[in-house]
């Protein structure tokens, strides 16, 4: 029987394609990781582009445990907002319209190019070139266009992606959006990867792609700078750890918030024997709705405020013993980011999620690479748009999540979704660790969403037991006629107790998984 090389969980069959690429030309999980991430940039172009940011947690089979994180940062200076080339759109999920806001006043200091550059550079094991090679391949042969990509270009992207001539000769080659079946040819990136390649991180930070960027946003209503780019950093962290049901959880730390608000609905939880309850059900569903109302009040009582603060970790962690007592009594009664997972039989583990936002709009001249909207996202600016400080990490709902079980990785998860991030790896979580569900049906599992007094809930769920929630007069649900992007997209892998490498992509966001 052949050895298995490694598992991988991604959003399109061609990522996949070009990590085991990496397995078979000898590399380790990182490798096969930032080959993906490249890949993602041809395939995923809606979704992620090397001028976004992002985050990968790796887990080596020396039992180092690393956050690099290569979000995006904010600005140094701040452009005058009567100055600002700053606007709304709204992305049609089809059952709700989410609101964003784009131009070139939306862009913070991108990252991911520079993340790719450490992650590689401190744990790959080929030539880089070697690396990038499959992202470059498809970006001159084409990718052809499935029914996912057709959704997000068409029905989510439209107005963003032809916004410039270089975006519409890109989507819209003959007039027209382009649509299953369709192929998609990214010839400007491709030469820019090349150019990359032998240039470094100095060739995107300080060279004519950084040149291009900054004298655009000086002279269009832009925020970004030369010292903006030349200093940006990528930090690599420690992870924030969970103890649940005699497992290690491994998240993102703080200054991102999605980790920690995991952190806090599992703290919330240990407090309660879910052994008992069935999946779907009244008390499944209660318990969980009011885990997630009670850790939005917490974020807004005790996190957002304060994430840049030390040790805010322990601090709101601690808190949550305070917000127990409704769920006690509850048990009682009774958008735009792609996710890799990565695993090898070496045991290295790599989760990584990297997103554009819906992107701003504005593409660097002649690179084929648009640039992200972080400033104009509703979800990473909560306190108000404009209102951000000056040159600091940007908050992010981004969780690439390990699951350690005995100091070796037993899951691998991380979700795109916006502020519905946090929700989906719950669940997953959940799905797992308390019920027990192969990995196939812990991904594919219906879930749902609680936010400002709306419950989103896709089908698969009774009917009457939604119909009998304790909802009050303020409280709306909304029920999804399918499963949907809205609710994330959860690849997510799983290393059994001996050694076989299992994984899901989730079919929200077209997700496939391999293993070479």
């Amino acid at each position: 029987m052949k050895k298995t090389n490694g598992v991988i969980a991604a959003g399109h069959p061609e990522t996949v394609a070009a990590g085991l690429a990496m397995f078979e030309a000898g590399g380790n999980a990182f490798d096969a990781a930032v080959a993906c991430i490249l890949t993602a940039c041809v395939t995923e172009p809606g979704l992620t582009s090397l001028a976004g940011g992002g985050f990968l947690l790796a887990h080596t089979h020396t039992n180092q445990n690393i956050l690099f994180d290569f979000f995006t940062q904010t600005p140094r200076y701040k452009c005058p907002i009567s100055e600002l080339n700053f606007y709304p759109v709204g992305v049609n999920f089809g059952r709700i319209i989410q609101e964003f806001h784009i131009g070139l006043g939306s862009m913070a200091v991108p990252g991911v190019w520079a993340g790719v550059i450490r992650v590689h550079e401190t744990l790959g094991r080929l030539p880089f070139s070697v690396v990038a090679e499959p992202a470059i391949g498809l970006a001159k042969q084409g990718v052809e266009v499935n029914s996912f990509q057709a959704y997000t270009f068409s029905n989510l992207l439209q107005p963003i992606l032809l916004t410039t001539a270089e975006g519409r000769e890109i989507y819209a080659p003959e007039g027209d959006i382009l649509k299953t079946g369709d192929r998609l040819i990214m010839n400007n990136f491709a030469q820019t990867l090349e150019a990359l390649i032998s240039g470094g991180r100095a060739e995107f930070y300080q060279g004519e792609i950084a040149q291009n960027l900054v004298r655009d946003c000086q002279n269009s209503g832009g925020h970004l700078t030369l010292e903006d780019l030349n200093n940006y950093r990528v930090i690599e962290r420690e992870p924030l750890t969970i103890n649940y049901r005699g497992k290690t959880i491994l998240t993102n730390p703080p200054p991102s918030a999605g980790g920690t608000l995991i952190a806090f609905a599992l703290e919330l939880l240990s407090a309660v024997d879910l052994s008992g309850i069935e999946f779907g059900s009244r008390q499944y569903l209660e318990l969980v709705k009011t885990v997630m109302q009670l850790t939005n009040i917490a974020r807004t009582d005790r996190l957002d405020g304060n994430l840049y603060q030390d040790n805010i970790t322990d601090t709101f962690l601690s808190s949550a013993s305070s917000y127990q007592q409704p769920l006690i009594h509850a048990v009682n009664k009774w958008g735009s980011t792609t996710h890799i997972s990565v695993l090898d039989q070496e045991g290295n583990a790599a989760s990584v999620t990297t997103s554009n936002g819906e992107g701003s709009g504005y593409m660097i001249p002649g690179t084929g690479i648009m640039v992200n909207n972080m400033l104009g996202e509703e979800d990473l600016n909560p306190l108000g748009f404009h209102l951000w400080p000056e040159n600091v990490r940007i908050s992010s709902m981004m969780s690439p999540t390990l699951v350690l079980n005995q100091g070796k990785p037993e899951f691998v998860m991380g979700s795109g979704g916006s502020n519905r991030i946090r929700t989906a790896i719950l669940q997953v979580l959940l799905n797992l660790i308390d019920f027990n569900f192969s990995v196939e049906d812990a991904v594919s599992n219906p879930r749902f969403h609680w936010e400002n007094h709306r419950l989103d809930i896709e089908p698969g769920f009774d009917t009457e037991i939604i119909n009998s929630l304790d909802l009050s007069e303020q409280d709306i649900i909304r029920l999804w006629p399918e499963k949907n992007m809205f609710f994330g997209g959860v690849h997510t892998l799983v290393r059994t107790a001996d050694g076989e490498l299992f994984g899901a992509g989730d079919e929200r966001r077209s997700g496939v998984s391999l293993k070479s």
